[in-house]
């Protein structure tokens, strides 16, 4: 089979619900289900699958078979291929500057402590964007799946342990764990804190587990 031409994708897209689904998924942080791709466009799951399907068959997506341990098939979740023709809604060249930012913080020998600082103070802006009184692990939910860290929480008797399914800063945070990680903590901190509620007790980045992970004492 010949493999398909950029005039194959081209036309792909000239389908309106195909460019609208195509839009979604390359805003995503997260590969997304057919379900999810239906209910954020107000289509039928019927409607969907055959437009991903098609993106697929010319190069644009790949799919992803998830099972999380549960009952029942497994299900796909569809992404932008990582080999997907250049169209000009490449994403921004950022993830090029935050790998030579981090380099260069890491050559220069920076105290991971400063960016737990900076991590807090963004958490504490993104904390001010919720109305006083807002529960602190709904929102660190809220904020953590913007971010694309996929947050699933797991309720204790006197607290939570949140473990983070997927990292959109992977590749940054396997390079320089030391860095990237104690940022996320900072984060994470820095928006609990200042909504009150619950407290950090202890975050596991990449280098003590996969998941990594944040347990939370709640008063």
């Amino acid at each position: 089979m010949r493999a398909p031409s950029r005039l194959d994708i081209l036309k792909a897209l000239g389908d309106n619900t195909r460019y609208a689904i195509y839009l979604e998924l390359a805003r995503s942080p997260l590969p997304l289900a057919t379900a999810e791709v239906a209910d954020t466009l107000g289509l039928h799951v019927n409607t969907v699958r055959p437009h991903l399907e098609r993106m697929r068959e010319v190069g644009l997506l790949e799919v992803r078979t998830e099972q999380r341990g549960g009952v029942g098939r497994p299900q796909h979740r569809y992404a932008l291929a990582a080999d997907a023709p250049a169209l000009g809604l490449e994403p921004s060249a950022f993830p090029m500057l935050a790998r030579l930012v981090l380099q260069a913080a890491a050559d220069g020998g920076l105290d991971p402590g400063e960016l737990v600082d900076a991590g807090h103070e963004q958490g504490r802006v993104d904390a001010g964007r919720w109305p006083e009184g807002t529960d602190a692990l709904g929102a660190l939910v809220a904020e953590q799946a913007r971010l694309g860290f996929d947050p699933e929480v797991v309720d204790l008797e006197r607290g939570a342990v949140m473990a983070f399914a997927h990292c959109p800063f992977r590749e940054l945070a396997e390079a320089h764990p030391e860095l990237v990680c104690q940022l996320h903590c900072g984060l994470v901190d820095g928006l609990v804190s200042t909504l009150g509620g619950a407290e950090v007790v202890r975050f596991h980045p990449l280098a003590d587990r996969t998941p990594c992970q944040v347990e939370l004492a709640v008063s």
